[in-house]
């Protein structure tokens, strides 16, 4: 597991691209993945994507009832960069418990196949997870006024009807409460995200006075 490094909420369409293209969810296993038909990685090579998905079944298994619920989710996989272990194989598996807000960290030994180490902490926000850009997005649907706002835009633009969250360009990006009003202060504490839609036609829907915060499972307006 990775020492004396926090990890911090990336801002910025430049930052949210990059994090994009570092941090692997089990689901998303990205150039990695192409590893895994040419044979056993080398010690100092990067996580193949079965690699990636044998370590998120690990980290998670005590944790799949919850996870059921939608109150635990795996964010992403990663390899684990702690250099007294670098001739080890071993995955840094990232989980979020909305209930109690905090960040977990399991390592995963891929050798001996189980979670070797462990750290929970509260106010650490790393950044989205697809799956979370995905759920924040199903969440604005749900909503009367934004859902109607949002399948009015997406037929203009697109000349069809939206069928689901996954016809939207999604980006999204923590969010950290500065003088928004007292609806946005749950944000200190609760996991907060700022969500971007792009339409089909290119345009990006305003959702500049909207934050969504995923431990409550509510929408929140802002103030400015």
């Amino acid at each position: 597991m990775r020492r004396g490094r926090t990890v911090m909420a990336l801002a910025g369409a430049g930052a949210l691209a990059l994090a994009g293209s570092l941090l692997l969810t089990a689901g998303d296993q990205g150039p990695q993945a192409a590893r895994s038909s040419l044979g056993p990685p080398a010690l100092g090579d990067p996580l193949t994507g079965d690699e990636i998905a044998r370590a998120g079944e690990i980290a998670s298994a005590t944790l799949r009832t919850r996870m059921s619920t939608g109150r635990v989710e795996l964010l992403y996989v990663e390899r684990d960069d702690d250099k007294a272990a670098a001739h080890l194989r071993r995955a840094d598996a990232y989980i979020y418990d909305y209930g109690a807000d905090r960040l977990i960290v399991r390592t995963v030994d891929l050798g001996q196949g189980k979670v070797v180490a462990e750290s929970a902490d509260r106010g650490v926000r790393p950044p989205p997870s697809r799956a979370e850009e995905a759920r924040a997005a199903e969440l604005l649907l749900a909503d009367p006024e934004h859902g109607r706002r949002i399948r009015a835009a997406y037929a203009a633009a697109a000349g069809r009807a939206l069928r689901s969250a996954s016809d939207l360009g999604l980006r999204a990006m923590i969010y950290t409460p500065r003088r928004h009003g007292a609806a946005a202060e749950a944000c200190r504490t609760h996991r907060c995200m700022r969500l971007f839609v792009r339409l089909p036609d290119g345009s990006w829907l305003d959702t500049t006075r909207i934050a969504v915060d995923l431990s409550a499972k509510k929408i929140l307006a802002l103030e400015w």
